[in-house]
């Protein structure tokens, strides 16, 4: 039996030689790509997933230590790929799942082509002369308000992380996905996501990177991509006519064609 493929509720589409892995964000699934995606089916097999506790994932799965730390849904990238046998792909990872991909990478580089990160943040948490966008206080503050109300945390952080007021749908949209989640796991990948710090992965990258930043994202800040784009060695930087922190359901065109021009 497939264990990863079931556990992470991996589609496979595409008939292409080359690979590409979609890896979604925070309180997301793989059904957030589906702007996107469609566009490289010609060229490249396509891998969707959830990550356990998001999505159809099989939240059974779900293991304290194993997902304590960002490693842990490393492990299950890199477990998805040896289960499809897949020796070489391109990740794409949106938010939180940049950091994920770049700690796989770093664990088996010849396994990764190249990694693309959609509005990546190494570290949330201002720290000396390291702008992250967020005060401890403000990441204590926001964890812990989704404790107590995980439904009005929901309604509120959806229009913040979004933008794009002007399509209330596409907040309503993260919304419904934040509800699904089961409040305890959501509020675990919440505490590892704001309060991991990757920033020494980054310059052990050997991984050929693009990174995709938005005009203006209130989560992941100009600085903070510029930062990650300082910090690994040899990538590119692009920043895209596009606001809020998930441009692939906001400007999916604008996305998909970087991309497409990076690979």
């Amino acid at each position: 039996m497939m264990k990863a493929l079931q556990r992470n509720n991996v589609h496979v589409l595409g008939t292409g030689d080359r690979v590409l892995m979609f890896a979604h964000g925070y309180g997301c699934d793989q059904s957030m790509w589906r702007h996107v995606y469609p566009s490289f089916l010609d060229k490249f097999k396509v891998i969707l997933f959830d990550y356990v506790g998001s999505g159809s994932s099989d939240a059974s799965a779900f293991d304290r230590t194993r997902y304590s730390t960002l490693n842990g849904y490393a492990s299950d990238v890199l477990e998805i790929l040896h289960e499809l046998e897949i020796e070489r792909v391109n990740f794409v990872g949106h938010s939180v799942s940049s950091m994920i991909g770049a700690l796989a990478a770093n664990r088996e580089p010849d396994r990764f082509d190249s990694l693309v990160m959609i509005g990546p943040s190494p570290s949330y948490i201002n720290d000396g002369d390291y702008i992250g966008g967020f005060d401890k206080e403000d990441i204590d503050g926001l964890l812990s308000s989704l404790e107590s109300n995980h439904m009005a945390w929901s309604a509120t952080m959806a229009s913040v992380i979004m933008g794009n007021p002007e399509s209330p749908e596409l907040a309503g949209e993260l919304e419904a996905s934040f509800c699904r989640m089961d409040p305890i796991l959501a509020h675990h990948f919440a505490r590892v996501t704001f309060l991991s710090d990757n920033r020494a992965d980054l310059p052990q990258i050997k991984t050929r990177t693009l990174i995709l930043q938005c005009v203006k994202d209130m989560i992941a800040p100009a600085s903070v991509g510029e930062y990650v784009h300082q910090c690994i060695p040899g990538s590119q930087y692009a920043v895209m006519d596009a606001t809020g922190h998930c441009p692939h359901m906001s400007s999916p065109k604008e996305v998909t064609r970087e991309i497409l021009a990076f690979l």
